[in-house]
């Protein structure tokens, strides 16, 4: 009797005559009935009563709502890596309709980000944990921060474009399942502690500590790049309140913007010409503009122009691949938008020097002068184009989003907007690496052809001054010879100087100043005779 009673007392043990009997009010089915999430996958004739909680066959998997996630998130995962593949592909070559106004490199970032969390959450699937759900947290609460940086401010939404969006937006998505998967597992493993074993297991193996800690480690990791992201994003947002001056020009099938400023009046001579600034490595903003701009106050020259190049100051990234020959494109086809025409008189410095040639070679007819500043021969793209070089490019663009540098620069080196933006600090922006790194992927093969082209086609009447730093041509002899080559571009050389203190920047040397406000006028003078 005992006995007896101390078997009612005791609860049905899976697989006993009772529990065989009430399958259906203990949550099992009967031999007729369809499996359901809770339907037993051991067999049915198992006797042995409650399982040890080590035992494997006390898993959340035996769920088929659990199974039916996993199943899910690795779908997620093969189209998360499809998409990672197209923005890798399209940091070099841009698809059809995946074209970014922006560098791309944010949303590169934002995938492989949600890569990284939909691999971290099958890895440790059946080991959820409360941290875990924390982290998610916060990672989905900066991720929609991101997201309303991205959607409402005009002048990132426009550079990121819907590529850039659908990212974020999918990162966001992902980070929001991940929680909830986190809740299902997390359910479904107690509630199978619960049948299988009689308790809901409390402990943790030694093995699942070890899985927790490492998801916290690589969760607090994700959250802290998201952070950064966000924090870049701040700063672009604040960038972007930075007004051009002139105007920016939508150009090549309207895909993407070019900045162009005019400055000084519009004389009704004919004959005079304008002069056309292009920069060295830098934007011209930084480099050349401002010492073109004080000759024009002091009268050497009656009016400039000046434009960004793709990815440069103001101007929107360009498709890939992009040469020098397509950047000479382009700015005709800004110059005719905003109703400008020549003469003109190219001056240009460093690598800039291709491009004004190359525009050159393209308006015989207009233009009247050119004037290089220590000029970059075309025997030096093969440096520009090394692949280590690119490499390089590359791994900086695919580390930009975090913006460490210019987090700095902003935080502890009082660096602007303007520093950012046109000043000394734009090198480190994602739109001045993808420029760059454009410029590395097609120097030994389109941009050098283009050159030598323009080379064959270059007008011989068309008054050339050449001005070279002494120091640079002192340090490389190489240097000095392909100076002297550059001075035979044209047949009719007006000059070439030697400032034998100056640097690469010849115009931040005080000889070099006064040289090149002389030489200035000379090509002037020069231009308007032949037009005359």
């Amino acid at each position: 009797m005992v006995s007896f009673w101390q078997k009612k007392d005791e609860p049905d043990r899976p697989g006993s005559s009772r529990a065989r009997d009430e399958g259906h009010d203990n949550g099992h089915p009967s031999d007729h009935e369809e499996p359901t999430e809770r339907s037993r996958l051991l067999p049915q004739n198992n006797d042995q009563g409650y399982l040890s909680p080590d035992d494997p066959a006390v898993s959340p998997y035996n769920l088929w709502s659990v199974r039916a996630l996993r199943a899910l998130s690795l779908i997620a995962l093969a189209a998360s890596f499809v998409w990672w593949t197209f923005l890798l592909v399209s940091i070099f070559v841009s698809p059809p309709l995946m074209q970014s106004r922006g560098s791309g490199f944010f949303s590169f970032s934002y995938i492989t980000l949600t890569i990284g969390y939909l691999v971290l959450g099958l890895l440790f699937f059946v080991v959820p944990s409360k941290p875990m759900t924390v982290c998610g947290i916060i990672l989905a609460i900066l991720l929609l921060v991101d997201m309303s940086i991205i959607v409402g401010i005009p002048q990132i939404r426009f550079e990121e474009g819907w590529v850039g969006i659908a990212s974020v937006v999918w990162a966001l998505i992902i980070s929001v399942y991940q929680i909830l998967q986190n809740q299902v597992v997390t359910r479904g493993k107690r509630e199978e502690e619960e049948r299988l074993t009689g308790r809901e297991e409390t402990r943790r193996s030694l093995r699942e500590w070890l899985a927790v800690l490492i998801e916290i480690v690589v969760l607090g990791v994700m959250a802290f790049a998201t952070l950064l992201f966000t924090a870049t994003l701040i700063l672009r947002a604040r960038d972007a309140s930075l007004e051009p001056i002139g105007k920016r020009y939508s150009v090549h099938g309207d895909t993407y913007r070019i900045h162009l400023a005019c400055v000084g009046n519009r004389t009704e001579d004919p004959n005079e010409p304008t002069i056309l600034v292009e920069g060295d490595y830098g934007p011209v903003e930084h480099t050349l503009q401002p010492f073109i701009d004080d000759a024009y106050q002091y009268g050497a020259i009656s009016r400039y122009c000046y434009w960004d190049r793709p990815g440069f100051g103001w101007s929107d990234n360009a498709p890939s691949p992009h040469s020098a020959g397509m950047s000479a494109d382009v700015l005709s086809e800004a110059l005719a938008l905003a109703g400008e025409s020549g003469p003109w008189i190219v001056v240009s410095a460093g690598v800039g020097s291709l491009y004004s040639r190359l525009f050159a070679s393209r308006h015989l007819l207009e233009v009247s002068g050119i004037f290089l500043i220590d000029p970059l021969h075309e025997a030096y793209l093969a440096d520009i184009g090394q692949p280590n070089r690119g490499f390089m490019l590359w791994l900086r663009g695919i580390v930009s989003p975090l913006g460490l540098d210019r987090l700095a620069g902003a935080l502890f080196r009082g660096r602007t907007r303007e520093d950012r933006v046109i000043g000394r600090s734009a090198y480190q922006t994602g739109k001045f690496i993808k420029a760059k790194l454009q410029e590395n992927l097609v120097a030994v093969t389109m941009t050098s052809a283009e050159v030598q082209s323009a080379r064959h086609i270059q007008m011989g009447a068309t008054p050339l001054v050449v001005i070279s730093s002494g120091r640079e041509m002192r340090a490389d002899p190489e240097w000095a010879k392909r100076q002297e080559d550059l001075s035979h571009i044209t047949n009719k050389l007006l000059s070439w100087d030697v400032v034998h203190d100056a640097p690469h920047e010849v115009w931040t040397d005080g000889e070099g100043r006064q040289v090149l406000e002389s030489r200035l006028k000379d090509i002037v003078r020069a231009s308007r005779e032949i037009k005359s």
